[in-house]
């Protein structure tokens, strides 16, 4: 970020006004629902399009929605496949418009049908929501993933074994777990295991850098505290975009499409007073 000197006190003034009242707001909030108070829930899907939303799918520009693979139907947000050939690894993310940083957010979710020719063998009965992103209008045109954090979500699969969904994984970053920082890719919940079909409410409590909480179906299921940009997983990125060590405090929030189809019936949010 280039430093910028004013020639006179007025102008340092104004900016110094500026920033502060930036970041009084609890999330840089909110452009979206201005009569919206704090404490109260926001549709960010509207059940009707995606008027409010980015796309960016991995090998195509932003705001390609290759193959209508976000689409609104029946009320719902669904991830498909159908005009796909291979999956050709087009890993994607649908975008709210805006960053948060302290809120609580709710996505309600269900697997259908199978996963898309291609696709990796992982990504059966798997997708979930980023938070904590960067700008999607800093990822780059073959970057795989978004540096940003992951609510998991994962369906039962034929041998029966347990799968929990909400689980956390870290693309581009870390976070420390029972009070160490760990580099491992994926932290499992201790939530159960849902089927193909079930709806699932999935949701996270996020305070900027300092704590978060998954919940699913209304029982808390994983915490951990300090996210921070290191790690793997992700390639292709701007290399000015991955700072080692950086807190992550804010972001954007993205619905995943992996290969699996998923619909998405509710995505809303509760603004927070930082703790």
């Amino acid at each position: 970020m280039k430093r910028v000197q004013f020639l006179n006190g007025v102008g340092l003034l104004l900016l110094m006004s500026t920033v502060s009242c930036r970041h009084t707001d609890a999330t840089r909030n909110l452009t979206v629902g201005k009569d919206a108070k704090e404490g109260e829930w926001i549709q960010l899907f509207n059940g009707r399009d995606l008027n409010d939303w980015i796309v960016k799918i991995n090998h195509h520009t932003l705001n390609e929605n290759y193959g209508n693979t976000f689409r609104v139907e029946d009320g719902l947000i669904k991830v498909r496949y159908d005009q796909y050939g291979e999956f050709g690894d087009r890993f994607g993310h649908l975008y709210y418009k805006q960053p948060f940083s302290h809120y609580q957010l709710a996505v309600e979710y269900r697997f259908t049908g199978t996963l898309q020719r291609g696709a990796p063998g992982y990504a059966v009965l798997n997708s979930g929501v980023m938070f904590h992103a960067q700008d999607p209008k800093t990822i780059l045109l073959d970057q795989n993933w978004p540096i940003a954090l992951e609510l998991q979500f994962l369906a039962g699969l034929p041998d029966g074994k347990p799968r929990p969904t909400g689980c956390v994984c870290t693309p581009g970053t870390h976070v420390v777990h029972n009070g160490k920082l760990t580099e491992a890719h994926i932290i499992q919940s201790t939530a159960e295991t849902y089927q193909p079909g079930d709806w699932v409410r999935a949701e996270i409590i996020v305070h900027g850098n300092d704590s978060i909480v998954h919940i699913i179906n209304g029982r808390k299921v994983l915490e951990y505290t300090h996210p921070q940009i290191g790690g793997g997983v992700v390639t292709g990125y701007d290399p000015t975009m991955f700072q080692e060590g950086r807190a992550l405090s804010e972001g954007f929030i993205g619905l995943q499409s992996e290969g699996q189809p998923v619909d998405f019936r509710k995505v809303e949010l509760k603004v927070l007073k930082p703790e």
